[in-house]
């Protein structure tokens, strides 16, 4: 079959931007340059797996998942049903956190401990854009933990990978603390293609959904350099909450909530004073 023929083939049974997307990963094209290729003729084995894989995806399963990789700050990264897919709203985390980092702290020879690190995008990205970074990621998730380290490995990265429920094993202190914890309420309504795919462990958090925030901030007090920052992705409802939290565990601190492109609250950070 044609190029142009699997197309047709894959939006018939789903969205065909995800037929283009899934086509161009089998080709190893970018999936814009698809055009140029109409008339090419497919080896076989591609058209079996294309066909195999559009039917996952007939299934409701995410294509990050069936194509084995995502894009994240314009990196691609290896993910599995292990881990969370990383999304747009923690690439602006991060290009938050290297705003902040310029504007609070002198050097940028800093310990950095990315908790709950999944796949390893945000603290590897940062490793990668400031290299004098000391960076450690951490997951309770073995499995999780093995794709960060492939993704560690395939990116040439130095940093620390430690198995740990948030800072419980992780020794040392730092002067940034970074995560996308999980933040869902136990009986909160998602949607059914990541309720029935992502990893609940890096889902839910609790009856209220701040389970994780409680534990990072009391494990944290004695983690903390004397000058420190902590970025916290958040759910959208969850401002109030969290800065309440934040206060009854930690003392003589700024915080500052920026909202996303979408105008929504989704990030909070922590300044010491």
């Amino acid at each position: 079959m044609r190029v142009e023929d699997l197309i047709v083939y894959g939006k018939s049974k789903i969205h065909s931007d995800h037929a283009k997307m899934l086509l161009a990963a089998l080709l190893n094209v970018n999936s814009l340059e698809l055009l140029n290729y109409l008339n090419q003729e497919v080896k076989e084995e591609i058209e079996m797996a294309f066909k195999e894989k559009i039917d996952e995806l007939a299934k409701n399963r995410p294509i990050q998942y069936v194509i084995g990789n995502v894009n994240f700050y314009g990196e691609e990264f290896i993910v599995n049903e292990s881990t969370l897919i990383p999304r747009f709203e923690t690439e602006e985390l991060v290009e938050n956190t290297m705003i902040y980092l310029d504007e609070f702290f002198e050097t940028k020879n800093l310990r950095v401990v990315d908790l709950g690190t999944g796949t390893g995008c945000i603290g590897l990205i940062l490793k990668k854009l400031i290299p004098s970074l000391d960076m450690t990621l951490v997951d309770i998730s073995e499995e999780a933990l093995k794709i960060a380290k492939e993704n560690q490995k395939q990116k040439g990265l130095e940093v620390t990978i430690l198995k740990s429920n948030f800072l419980e094993s992780v020794p040392g202190s730092f002067d940034i603390i970074i995560s996308n914890p999980p933040y869902i309420k136990e009986k909160e309504s998602i949607e059914t293609i990541v309720k029935e795919n992502e990893p609940s462990i890096a889902l839910y958090a609790g009856k209220d959904g701040l389970d994780c925030y409680r534990t990072i901030l009391h494990q944290c007090k004695d983690k903390l350099n004397k000058k420190f920052m902590i970025a916290f992705e958040i759910g959208c409802d969850q401002r109030q909450a969290v800065t309440e939290l934040i206060y009854q565990e930690l003392k003589n601190v700024q915080i500052i909530c920026k909202k996303d492109l979408s105008g929504r609250n989704r990030m909070i950070f922590i300044f010491s004073k």
